[in-house]
């Protein structure tokens, strides 16, 4: 291969040299599709535009595939066509026959094969000299260079470790931060200090310089980037960290029980009391470090003690303030990690978080709040605790001072108290969106304490635009939501509903949609308004919800709007879906009859992988999935198997969801789905597609 370090910069840009190549590629059983644009924007993109590439050719079924999507091309490329980053491309089918196709790359690029489970990586050949450095004017080799220098030894471990740096590398680095001489250098430089410093290897007097440059900057571009510089100043007591951790914020947490002081304490016991989240593992681990060293050795007798201590010193902070779910969800996390880290030094049997949450959940000496967090994160997955201590002698240590038998105690303890503490109580509503999908199986069935628990949520003025999303639609698609909802939301829904709200990823609509489904089936006068604002032309976003607000009292005419929609193939946000949910109200069938009906038509109407994803999500009307994609939970894997189980649906239907279920994760990266399954639940999945596939 030749390797040409100025690729990119003289004559044709990456990107003109990668789509030569890339155009080239195909034939022998492999589907090269076309550079994206903004429509293939995620890998689930990708794989619907190769099922629609084999649906119009069928001499191209059980061919594999190969792209990039648009996340990929951003990351990658800047807006000349330079490559700024690694350049990732994606795949399904047999990896052997990808990686043939693929070959060694365009030429002065190299090609990385990540294996069966991973994507393979496109970037430039650049050139090193016989220490392996690189030349420090080229942007390229040097963001090569430093991605080496900052990966860890292992991502698999719990505490990351980094190779020690040549007398070569670290001589290079220096280098790099002695050329920097104004602030807005440092932007540049924050790479190279992340690779000094997690070796402690920023020098005092780099720590003053760049601080002093940092305090001369106005409007730093990347604070996060100034995190390593920070760690550093705090290292080694420089007085102007206390100015940058005000700056830094959030950033600053986990730094400040790093580095612990008073002044430390008080700025993440503020965070914690103002409902930031971020702080509370901080603020845990500052406490514990407190607590465990004024013993000055001495033994904890109880084994958790210190640990326990610690959590109580936080929950008041919590417990003052009136902390939601979040807040006491962030702590259920911060003592799982305490508590495995703290055993982990005493030389214990660690066993999985999930037995330390049966274990606390019924501690008496901690708050109920944070005991019912705790007894939501185990409830539901006791087989894999009863799994762990399942081989183990009784006399075993699980932690100091808490053997097998004390463990398999406090699991009937647990058994015999979950109800109480589950009764009434709900996830964290302001988590990250696929956090809070994960929990969304958890309410196939709603209990009378659900149901008053999320209606307690959708009344709450500190609900906001995604918990209200999560809420409503539970109570709407179990018909337990009522006026007094759309009463409670009434007051405020120009102020917190009428937003751009991304549903791409989750299992719920936008919560406007929704409650004007629900104003209108209920006759609430708050309905013809709400209808008005969906007619009104701006904001251009509501233009694509607007049908879906039709599954409120549905009608032929709604139904056509849908049908058009649909029709036209634009993108999908739950049209396919709302238009079976609203011919099954019309017609009083189930949606997957529906919509089966589609797939045996032929040619179907509607893209078949399109119509399966749509009539997998529909099983369960009082519970449908909304995800645009068919998503790797629990959830998703059961109603795959109903479909394939139900005893009226077409070969056609079952064999798609068969497909589907070769692809989900619990039969191919199990330790990928969330809530993690257990080895016995991995088993049966896989048996069962096996006894289904040899009998197709």
């Amino acid at each position: 291969m030749t390797t040409d370090t100025a690729a990119g910069t003289r004559g044709a840009s990456d990107l003109t040299r990668i789509t030569r190549w890339w155009n080239g590629l195909g034939g022998a059983g492999l589907l090269v599709l076309a550079p994206p644009d903004r429509n293939r924007y995620t890998q689930s993109d990708g794989h619907d535009d190769a099922a629609e590439l084999v649906s119009t050719d069928p001499a191209a079924a059980g061919s594999s595939f190969v792209y990039w999507h648009w996340q990929s091309h951003r990351r990658a490329f800047d807006r000349s066509g330079t490559l700024v980053g690694e350049l990732m491309l994606h795949w399904g089918g047999e990896h052997g026959v990808v990686a043939a196709g693929l070959g060694a790359g365009p030429e002065g690029y190299r090609l990385t094969d990540n294996g069966p489970g991973g994507a393979f990586g496109l970037d430039r050949v650049v050139v090193r000299d016989g220490d392996g450095l690189v030349d420090p004017s080229d942007p390229v080799a040097v963001r090569q260079l430093l991605e080496e220098l900052t990966e860890p030894v292992s991502r698999r471990t719990a505490e990351q470790t980094y190779r020690p740096l040549t007398g070569a590398e670290e001589a290079w680095l220096h280098e790099r931060v002695a050329e920097v001489t104004e602030g807005d250098d440092l932007d540049g430089v924050s790479r190279i200090v992340e690779a000094l410093e997690l070796r402690d290897a920023v020098t005092p007097e780099e720590a003053a310089e760049l601080g002093r440059l940092w305090e001369e900057t106005d409007d730093p571009r990347e604070l996060a980037g100034r995190h390593w510089l920070l760690r550093a100043l705090l290292r080694h007591d420089d007085a102007r960290a206390r100015t940058f951790v005000e700056e830094l914020g959030e950033l600053a947490f986990g730094l400040l029980a790093e580095f612990p002081s008073q002044r430390g304490a008080d700025v993440l016991t503020a965070a914690v009391a103002a409902g930031q989240a971020e702080a509370v593992g901080p603020l845990l681990r500052l406490r514990y470090a407190e607590i465990a060293g004024a013993r000055e050795g001495a033994e904890d007798a109880t084994g958790d003690g210190d640990v326990v201590a610690a959590t109580l010193a936080v929950a008041r902070v919590l417990e003052a303030a009136d902390a939601q779910e979040g807040g006491w969800d962030a702590l259920r996390t911060a003592l799982f990690s305490l508590d495995t880290a703290a055993a982990g030094r005493a030389g214990a049997r660690v066993g999985p978080a999930l037995v330390a949450a049966v274990r606390y959940a019924v501690d008496d000496r901690l708050p109920l709040a944070l005991r019912t967090s705790l007894a939501r994160r185990a409830n539901d997955r006791l087989d894999v605790v009863t799994g762990a201590l399942e081989d183990l002698a009784d006399d075993v240590a699980v932690r100091p001072g808490w053997t097998t038998a004390d463990a398999r105690a406090d699991l009937g303890r647990f058994r015999g108290a979950a109800p109480e503490l589950l009764r009434s109580s709900g996830p964290d509503l302001t988590q990250y969106e696929g956090g809070l999908t994960d929990e969304w199986d958890r309410y196939r069935t709603l209990t009378d304490g659900d149901v008053a628990w999320l209606r307690q949520q959708v009344a709450d003025p500190r609900t906001e635009i995604q918990g209200l999303g999560f809420c409503l639609e539970l109570l709407y698609a179990h018909g337990a939501a009522t006026a007094e909802d759309v009463d409670a939301l009434k007051p405020r829904w120009r102020k917190v509903l009428t937003k751009k709200y991304e549903t791409t990823y989750t299992e719920w609509r936008h919560p406007l949609v929704t409650l004007t489904c629900l104003a209108q089936d209920v006759e609430h006068p708050l309905a013809p308004t709400l209808l008005a604002w969906w007619a009104k032309t701006p904001p251009a976003w509501k233009e694509a919800l607007a049908p879906l607000t039709g599954l409120g009292v549905p009608d032929e005419a709604k139904a056509a709007v849908l049908w058009e929609r649909i029709s036209s193939r634009a993108h999908d946000t739950g049209h396919l879906l709302t238009w079976a949910l609203l011919r099954s109200r019309l017609e009083g069938r189930p949606p997957v009859l529906v919509l089966d009906d589609l797939l045996r038509q032929e040619p179907a109407p509607v893209r078949p992988h399109v119509l399966a994803r749509a009539l997998i999500g529909s099983v369960d009307p009082a519970q449908p999935l909304w995800h645009y994609s068919i998503g790797n939970s629990m959830g998703w894997w059961s109603r795959i198997v109903e479909v394939v189980e139900h005893p009226d649906l077409s070969p056609r239907t079952k064999e798609l969801a068969l497909e589907a279920a070769a692809e989900h994760r619990l039969i191919t990266l199990p330790e990928h789905v969330h809530p993690r399954p257990s080895a016995a639940v991995v088993d049966e999945a896989q048996a069962w597609l096996a006894a289904r596939v040899g009998s197709a």
